[in-house]
C-alpha cells in the first residue's frame, strides 16, 4: 500500500540511532505505511540487523545543494506556482536574518527537494530531532500544508534558541520527548499546555533477552580475575570519555581491571592519546563502531558498565541513552552520572550507580568500590534488570505513539 506517514531522520541507517530503527520497526508492525526521508546517505560501516527488517522506502535527500543543484532548482521551479512555496519562503528569510548560515539555506533547499519528492499518499510528517530535521519538516510542510510532529531527544532541545523552539512548538501538532527534564522545558515555552508529553523510548526485550547462564558466571567471579569494565558511546565531548580516563588513571595499581570502549567519533584518536599519556594504553581495548550483535555479546562479557554523560559547554547533553537500558537489559550493573534523564531510568544505590558529572576523584571513589565489591555489582545488576524490564518497556512508547501518529494521519486523511 502506499505510505501515509513520512518519517523525517537527519541520517539512514546509523548505529547510534537503532533506537529510531526500533520504533520505525514497531510502527510498520502496527500497520503503518511508512517511507523515509533521510538528510544524509549512511557513514557507517555496519547497520544493525534491524533496518533489514524494514521495508519503508528510503528517499535520500541532497546533503548539500551543489551536491545536486538540479534538482534543488528543479523542485523549486515546480513549487514556485503554490502558495506555500511563498509562504515557506517568508518564513525561510526570517528565519535567515537571525542565523545568517548556509546550514540554513541548505534546510531550505532539503525542503524543496522533500516537499516536491513526498508521495502524494502521504498525510502526515514525523521528525526525529527539533533541529535540522525539524527545520526540513517545517518548510515542507508550510509548502504542501500538510501537518507534521515531532520527536525531541537531547542536543536538538538544548542547543538550539528558544526562538526557533517556540516556533517549531508552535507550528507542529505535537512534540514527544523522551525525558522529563525535557518535558518539563519544552513545555515552559508553549503556549498549549498538551503540546508535549513525556514518552520513553524503551527497549525491546525480545532483541536484548537475558542471557542467565552468563549472568549467573558473572556473579560467580574470582574477585582475583580481572573486572571487566564496558562503556559504549560516540568519542564526544559529552559522553564524559576523559573524565573517565582521568579517574581510571587515580585507582590504585594493584586494583585488578581492564576496560573495554566501543563507538567511533571524532575525539577517538584524542582519548586514545590521553590513555596512553596516563599510561593506561595496557589496559584498554578500544573496539571502534560495532554492529549491535556484537555489542551485545560484549555487554555479556562484562562486569560493569560505565558511562560519564556530562554537560557539554554549548549546552549538548544526553537524553536518556540507550545503552544504560541495554547494559542492564543484561543484568549489568551501571555507573553513570546525574544529569538530564538518566536519574528516571537508575535509582543511585539501588538499581545502580550515580556520581556527579566532571568529578574524575568522586567516579574513581565509585569505580574503586564497584571494582571491589562483586556483590554490590551483582544486587545493582540484578535490580537494574527488574526496573529496565518492569518500566521501560518499548511497547508502553510505542502504545502512546501510535494513539497520537493515527490521529494525525486520520486528520490528514479528512482534509
Amino acid at each position: 500500500m502506499p505510505p501515509r506517514l513520512a518519517i523525517v531522520l537527519k541520517g539512514y541507517p546509523r548505529l547510534s540511532e537503532t533506537f529510531i530503527a526500533q520504533e520505525i520497526r514497531a510502527l510498520e508492525m502496527r500497520g503503518f505505511e511508512l517511507c523515509i526521508f533521510s538528510l544524509r546517505h549512511p557513514y557507517d560501516p555496519a547497520s544493525h540487523p534491524i533496518h533489514a527488517e524494514i521495508e519503508a522506502p528510503v528517499y535520500y535527500l541532497p546533503e548539500y545543494v551543489h551536491d545536486d543543484p538540479s534538482r534543488v532548482l528543479g523542485a523549486a521551479l515546480r513549487l514556485c506556482w503554490k502558495a506555500g512555496f511563498w509562504r515557506a519562503l517568508l518564513s525561510f528569510g526570517a528565519d535567515l536574518l537571525h542565523e545568517p548560515t548556509r546550514n540554513r539555506m541548505r534546510r531550505f533547499a532539503q525542503a524543496l527537494v522533500m516537499a516536491r519528492e513526498m508521495p502524494s499518499s502521504v498525510e502526515h510528517y514525523y521528525a526525529h530531532f527539533m533541529h535540522t530535521p525539524s527545520s526540513v519538516c517545517y518548510y515542507a510542510s508550510i509548502i504542501n500544508r500538510q501537518s507534521w510532529s515531532i520527536s525531541a531527544h537531547a542536543k536538538d532541545v538544548w542547543t538550539i534558541s528558544e526562538r526557533e523552539l517556540r516556533k517549531k512548538l508552535s507550528a507542529s501538532d505535537w512534540v514527544v520527548t523522551c525525558t522529563a527534564a525535557n518535558a518539563s522545558y519544552l513545555s515552559s515555552l508553549s503556549t498549549v499546555a498538551d503540546k508535549v508529553s513525556l514518552l520513553y523510548h524503551g527497549l525491546d526485550f525480545s532483541r536484548f533477552d537475558r542471557n542467565d547462564a552468563v549472568a549467573a558466571e558473572r556473579d560467580g567471579n574470582d574477585a582475583d580475575d580481572a573486572v571487566r569494565l564496558i562503556s559504549v558511546g560516540r568519542a564526544v565531548d559529552k559522553k564524559g570519555y576523559d573524565v573517565l580516563l582521568a579517574a581510571l588513571a587515580e585507582l590504585p595499581p594493584t586494583l585488578c581491571w581492564r576496560f573495554v570502549h566501543i563507538g567511533g567519533g571524532e575525539l577517538f584518536e584524542a582519548l586514545q592519546a590521553q590513555a596512553r599519556v596516563l599510561g593506561l594504553e595496557d589496559r584498554i581495548e578500544w573496539l571502534g563502531a560495532l554492529p549491535q550483535t556484537e555489542v551485545l555479546a560484549q555487554y555479556r562479557k562484562a562486569d560493569l558498565f560505565v558511562l560519564p554523560s556530562k554537560i557539554s559547554a554549548d549546552g549538548d547533553r544526553d537524553g536518556l541513552p540507550n545503552v544504560l537500558m541495554e547494559a542492564q537489559s543484561q543484568a549489568l550493573a551501571c555507573l553513570s552520572t546525574n544529569i538530564s534523564g538518566i536519574p528516571e531510568l537508575i535509582i543511585h544505590a539501588e538499581s545502580g550507580w550515580l556520581v556527579e558529572q566532571k568529578d574524575n576523584r568522586e567516579l574513581a571513589a565509585a569505580l574503586e568500590r564497584l571494582i571491589s565489591d562483586p556483590e554490590l555489582r551483582s544486587r545493582l545488576g540484578q535490580a537494574g534488570y527488574a526496573r529496565v524490564t518492569q518500566e521501560f518497556s518499548m511497547e508502553r512508547g510505542i502504545d502512546k505513539l501510535v494513539q497520537r501518529l493515527q490521529q494525525s494521519v486520520e486528520r490528514g486523511h479528512g482534509r
